[in-house]
């Protein structure tokens, strides 16, 4: 088993977080991860209502007696959701651990914290990270430009950002952005992370609630078939590449607005993908770990091969690196 400061301020088995997923993050998922020995989050806003959410924990509760917590992803919109309110059901619900994304968690902290609910905060850059810190934040989960979603606009890949985050965020860390497979586990936790955060790899699992359209185009694809849109509005997003989030690059480069695009990267548009397995209906996430996902386990089997495989990593191979002194050849 691997014992990391993430695992033990947070209570689960294995260092591995299922994040929060629009669209994805629902009961039958995230009770699967918690089964596993993982940290599933549910999606907030997945929910159409407070009160859809509150049904929701109750139905993964159902399915699952072990610790998992709710995305809780706060974005400036036009019209904004209730967030006071969808916050008064996490707490109301007893859930204590929550994923914070998207602003500053600051306003949300002390009703949290208040309740005895832990907070992992979703960033980008070290300066945010450490900034989440200063606040009180209980850990971080940091984003490199691997990852799908919303990357950031500094452009700054894991095996660069998550050491740097490490030399100055003294509360568990979790890494985030390009992780599929034991071989990132490992890497992550040397680079001085305490765990990892897997997103495309588990929406591609027989308990994910994606049409098998989708799960099958992300075996199929590779590190290569993703676009990066809103580039020139400084809202960088990574999302698989098909017509649509080719059209938009191109409507955006050619010095287009959002409101030219507003239409095709509309929610209801990505819903239909991941509901009806149309790949061209909407825009839809995918990181660059694409091109690690060759196949459509359970999560449950894929949760025990990462372990397993990550301990005979650390154990064996690596392992047999590092030569005894007595076992030293000296040179004649």
């Amino acid at each position: 088993m691997l014992t990391t400061k993430f695992t033990e301020a947070f209570g689960v088995e294995h260092p591995i977080v299922q994040g929060g997923m629009q669209w994805v993050g629902r009961a039958e998922l995230v009770a699967a991860v918690a089964n596993s020995g993982a940290l599933g989050f549910l999606t907030a806003l997945t929910q159409p209502t407070p009160q859809d959410l509150a049904a929701e924990i109750a139905k993964t509760r159902e399915l699952t007696d072990k610790p998992f917590g709710v995305n809780l992803t706060i974005l400036p919109t036009i019209n904004p959701p209730p967030y006071d309110e969808y916050r008064q059901v996490i707490v109301d619900a007893g859930i204590k651990i929550v994923e914070t994304a998207g602003s500053n968690p600051a306003p949300h902290l002390p009703m949290f914290h208040d309740n005895g609910i832990k907070v992992l905060h979703k960033c980008t850059s070290v300066r945010h990270a450490v900034k989440a810190q200063s606040l009180g934040v209980d850990g971080i989960s940091i984003d490199g430009f691997e990852c799908a979603g919303h990357p950031g606009e500094d452009d700054i890949p894991g095996l660069v950002l998550i050491p740097a985050a490490a030399a100055k965020i003294d509360i568990p860390m979790i890494a985030s952005g390009g992780f599929a497979d034991a071989r990132g586990l490992v890497a992550a936790l040397a680079l001085g992370a305490d765990g990892i955060n897997m997103g495309s790899r588990f929406m591609c699992t027989v308990e994910s609630c994606i049409h098998q359209n989708v799960k099958e185009a992300i075996v199929a694809g590779d590190e290569r078939d993703t676009e990066l849109i809103f580039r020139p509005l400084r809202n960088t997003a990574r999302v698989a590449s098909n017509a649509v989030s080719r059209e938009v690059v191109e409507i955006l480069n050619r010095g287009g607005q959002f409101a030219d695009v507003q239409e095709l990267v509309a929610g209801v548009r990505g819903r239909k993908v991941f509901d009806d397995g149309d790949l061209d209906a909407g825009i839809w996430s995918v990181g660059t770990a694409m091109g690690l996902i060759n196949d459509i386990p359970t999560v449950g089997e894929l949760v025990a091969r990462i372990v397993a495989e990550a301990e005979d990593l650390i154990t064996g191979r690596l392992a047999d690196m590092v030569a005894d002194d007595e076992e030293e050849k000296i040179p004649a």
